[in-house]
């Protein structure tokens, strides 16, 4: 993914978590909360939340297709897990070792 498609300034120094919402969707805004958390509790770690709408190239050259979709980038911007769907904190967590690690 890049720093080039978010811009440098807003990855996060260890990891990010970049999740891909929709308006009207309802796991969505769990998501955000679980990801939020995550980002609150692990130093170095920025959650950012882009609407597919409003993003969709990015959703095409990705290849989004549902919502939430979150990626977890290493700190080059390097997206080293994907998942579809409302993730569990502690899936969240194991997934930024292998970003971290």
């Amino acid at each position: 993914m890049g720093a080039g498609l978010l811009g440098a300034g807003e990855l996060g120094a260890r990891a990010t978590l970049v999740q891909f919402s929709s308006a009207f969707c309802q796991p969505c805004r769990a998501t955000r909360r679980v990801l939020a958390e995550v980002a609150a509790m692990v130093e170095g770690v920025t959650h950012i939340e882009l609407d597919a709408e409003d993003h969709l190239a990015l959703v095409r050259e990705l290849e989004i297709t549902g919502t939430p979709t979150v990626l977890v980038l290493d700190a080059a911007g390097r997206i080293v897990k994907r998942a579809t769907g409302q993730p569990r904190k502690a899936d969240v967590i194991a997934a930024l070792g292998y970003a971290i690690g």
